[in-house]
């Protein structure tokens, strides 16, 4: 495939995913929120109808009752309306970007030979596997075990070697993305085999004039929760190539896990707010925690780097020797490796080295994610090279 054609269907994908997964997740959010505002209806006839709970919302000029029944009204409704394409929506088009970016170009996005010896058939392989893996064992957890707090915990366990796993897999970058598609296909699977199903059961009943199981409701909403604490886990996942300070640590699988934990503690925030709680704390302690990563991962001189640094000054032809051998051939108006240069920077005059120097030092230096793939080589003594040449002042003359 065309590296042109390639782009494309990466932005199409893309933006497919992120409308999609607005969506889901505006759905997710709001049916979560409309059960913790439900109070007992005031109208004695709609709890004998069987109404549980009813709240009163005003929204776009106009005010709404929205009334939720125990199990099932006493007549099925018409239209009724369903919510799951959006999801279906969401894990498609992801899965279709996973096809996309890290399968079609394994060996650049996927695979790192200094992680695992892996061949991109073999990634590919894996990485499919643990998709399917993670939805098994979630599901046979949630089957076995009734305590939602050891099935919390369970999950950050879990997820916790799953981070650890794939940062020993796959590369920097796409462990994270593996990690989140993992969880993502959690939900979606939360949403096909769980929480549609038992929605088919409840009509299927009514259908009949039987009452209606309320097991199976219950059970979907308990996976509809579960959904609800993962999405901002799984965003931050979605977000994470963006940000190499994270993926390109040494802990990167420890601070995935630390950023996802934080993820859920603050949708926990909301949704304890929307039933009342003074819950503050947990905004509070969550930036507390965001500041407390910042802090623990940023940049630090290396050891070589600084002896390097304190034994001799570099000039800028050796730096540029070393960006036009690794970084030109994609970072270039007439890039060797690509069709066009990733995010538009390119290194072809001094001047233009010289002011993407923190850039270079970030993503080659201190995180090492650049090259991606380290497809052009560059060795480690060259990383420690170019960060004393900027350490020093990055001059060009």
């Amino acid at each position: 495939m065309s590296p042109y054609a390639n782009e494309w269907l990466d932005f199409l994908a893309r933006w497919l995913h992120v409308i999609a997964g607005i969506v889901w997740i505006g759905t997710s959010f709001y049916f979560v929120a409309a059960d913790n505002h439900l109070r007992t209806p005031e109208d004695s006839e709609d709890a004998r109808r069987g109404v549980a709970g009813e709240e009163w919302e005003i929204h776009g000029g106009g005010f709404y009752q929205v009334q939720k029944y125990r199990v099932a009204p006493p007549k099925l409704p018409e239209p009724l309306h369903w919510f799951k394409w959006e999801a279906y929506t969401t894990w498609l088009s992801g899965f279709a970007l996973l096809i996309v970016l890290y399968y079609v170009n394994a060996r650049t996005y996927l695979v790192d030979p200094s992680v695992a010896d892996l061949t991109p058939t073999e990634a590919i392989l894996i990485s499919i596997g643990l998709l399917a893996a993670a939805w098994i064992v979630y599901d046979a957890l949630c089957r076995a075990v009734s305590s939602q707090l050891v099935v919390a915990m369970a999950m950050i366990a879990l997820t916790t070697v799953a981070a650890w796993a794939c940062s020993r897999l796959f590369s920097a970058r796409a462990s994270y993305i593996q990690v989140g598609a993992m969880l993502g296909t959690i939900m979606v699977a939360n949403v096909f085999f769980v929480i549609i199903p038992a929605h088919h059961k409840l009509l299927r009943a009514m259908k009949a004039g039987q009452e209606p199981d309320p097991a199976p409701g219950i059970r979907a909403k308990q996976r509809s929760v579960h959904n609800n604490y993962l999405t901002l886990p799984v965003l931050f996942a979605m977000l994470s190539p963006h940000f190499p300070s994270t993926y390109g640590h040494s802990y990167s699988w420890l601070i995935l896990v630390v950023m996802m934990l934080i993820g859920a503690w603050i949708r926990l925030f909301f949704n304890l707010r929307q039933i009342g709680y003074n819950v503050w704390p947990i905004p509070l302690t969550a930036a507390l925690a965001i500041a407390g990563v910042a802090i623990a991962i940023r940049p630090q001189s290396s050891g070589g780097a600084a002896a390097l640094e304190t034994a001799q000054l570099v000039p800028f032809a050796r730096a540029q020797a070393i960006v036009e051998e690794r970084c030109v051939p994609c970072h270039s108006s007439h890039p060797t490796r690509t069709d066009s240069a990733p995010l538009g920077i390119a290194f072809d005059t001094p001047q233009q080295i010289r002011a993407r120097a923190n850039l270079i030092e970030q993503a080659a230096v201190t995180t090492t994610v650049m090259p991606l793939g380290n497809v052009t080589g560059m060795t480690r003594t060259e990383r420690a090279i170019l960060g004393v040449w900027i350490r020093q002042g990055a001059r060009i003359r």
